[in-house]
């Protein structure tokens, strides 16, 4: 096999003698927004997919920015740790979360994925592999990769922290009716030194659920949610769970939280048809991409007269605007469920360009994943439009791995241009990576 040395000199060989705009070859993609394909020099990253080290005593990782965290997380966990944070499903790879933004249920305490990493090897349009860390020259890269969404260039290898785990997880569900009681729960258990693991699910109005988790050394029992049963659905079902660490931090995946229903996986027959090995993210979103029927759909709602709108979306606001933002998601979008997920910056001095939250404040992380179907015509993007106002009214974020439909002004009065445009000149003065607008929101 090719050292990791040997894999970059390639790749940057490769950069250096293509010509126009370029962008990645590799195997998983966690976007969910359609995208143009005009010709373009495609980059073969999949061979950085391998875990170099990992340190359990000095805490740390060291790996290919394409290795999922599947495979990140196998290797933790045979040393005795775990990444800071695993986002929830297994395709997701460290370099996509870094490049994108990746949160889980650690997050209120180690923030987003991006913030656990301490140093990256970064090849810019130009085939010139930078190694960029907090406090170097390339500091304003280390900053402004997150976010960013490959159009400033590729990490190669990411260095990130880790923590201790035990063999289990207890799970506690704690059920509230009010949603300002479940939102002041929500920021005290964020605030509990004994809490390992936090987030929740808001099924409907007046059932709000809490899910608190907490390394264990022993469990009387595991439940296994990889298979016939389904996680989201014990959430209402038992007050206390225990799960192998491995199956916790995969609890999600199986159905890919809810969505297995839209391909009726959580059917017990199509359940047992598919077989265990394709209940999972990476199966679904294949599927997905394929659409076999998406013709014959759209075909039925014409006749019909039934519209449909993609509404899949991350959101972010302080969790002092959360209650007002789930009444009016309530009232004006009414998906059910709706995943919640805590998070704050651990080190509040680290501020990055493309992300400017405010890095003292406890947010929260609504996620949402359907389409609504209506009867009246609406202009495109009619519900995705409501959230994004309502966000810019609460002074919220939204993830860029989906559709969006800003104007320019309003993109860039989110993404802070200014910065953007100054990491461009530095990094890709000849626009080889595409442009982040361009990118997110016209798709190219």
């Amino acid at each position: 096999m090719a050292s990791f040395e040997d894999k970059k000199r390639a790749l940057s060989a490769a950069i250096q003698a293509s010509r126009g705009e370029v962008r990645l070859e590799k195997d998983t993609s966690n976007l969910f927004r359609g995208r143009k394909r005009p010709p373009a020099q495609r980059l073969d990253v999949r061979a950085f997919n391998e875990v170099l080290s990992v340190d359990p005593v000095a805490g740390f990782l060291d790996t290919g920015a394409m290795t999922t965290y599947a495979d990140l997380t196998d290797a933790c966990l045979a040393r005795g740790v775990m990444p800071c944070v695993v986002p929830q499903l297994k395709s997701i790879t460290i370099g996509g979360a870094c490049a994108g933004l990746g949160i889980e249920a650690t997050s209120f305490r180690y923030g987003l994925a991006h913030e656990t990493v301490e140093e990256m090897e970064v090849m810019t349009a130009a085939g010139d592999i930078l190694t960029v860390t907090p406090t170097n020259e390339h500091a304003d890269l280390f900053f402004g990769l997150p976010n960013s969404f490959g159009t400033l260039g590729y990490a190669l290898r990411i260095k990130a922290r880790v923590i201790p785990v035990k063999p289990f997880v207890e799970v506690r569900h704690h059920r509230y009716a009010d949603p300002i009681a479940f939102f002041e729960a929500l920021r005290k258990f964020c605030d509990d030194p004994g809490v390992d693991f936090v987030d929740g699910v808001v099924f409907r109005p007046g059932v709000h659920y809490i899910s608190i988790g907490r390394f264990v050394d022993s469990a009387p029992y595991t439940s296994d949610y990889t298979y016939l049963n389904i996680y989201y659905r014990s959430i209402e079902r038992r007050e206390v769970d225990y799960l192998t660490t491995l199956d916790y931090i995969w609890r999600w995946d199986t159905d890919w939280f809810w969505c297995s229903r839209i391909l009726y996986a959580q059917n017990p027959i199509v359940r047992r048809l598919l077989g265990k090995k394709r209940l999972n993210s990476i199966f679904y979103k294949k599927i997905i991409d394929w659409a076999p029927g998406y013709g014959i759909r759209k075909a039925y709602r014409k006749v019909f007269g039934i519209h449909q709108e993609t509404i899949i979306q991350d959101v972010d606001v302080t969790i002092d605007h959360a209650p007002e933002f789930l009444d009016f998601f309530q009232k004006n979008i009414g998906l059910e469920p709706v995943w919640i997920c805590p998070f704050r910056s651990p080190d509040p001095e680290r501020r990055y360009s493309l992300w400017p939250i405010d890095p003292k404040a406890l947010y929260v992380n609504f996620g949402f994943w359907d389409s609504k179907t209506f009867r009246e015509p609406r202009p495109p993007g009619y519900y995705n439009r409501l959230i994004e106002r309502k966000l810019a009214e609460l002074g919220g974020i939204k993830s860029l791995y989906s559709d969006s439909y800003f104007t320019p002004e309003e993109f860039w009065a989110n993404y802070n241009k200014p910065a953007y445009d100054q990491l461009k000149r530095r990094y890709d003065p000849e626009g080889r990576l595409s442009d982040l607008y361009r990118k997110c929101v016209e798709r190219a």
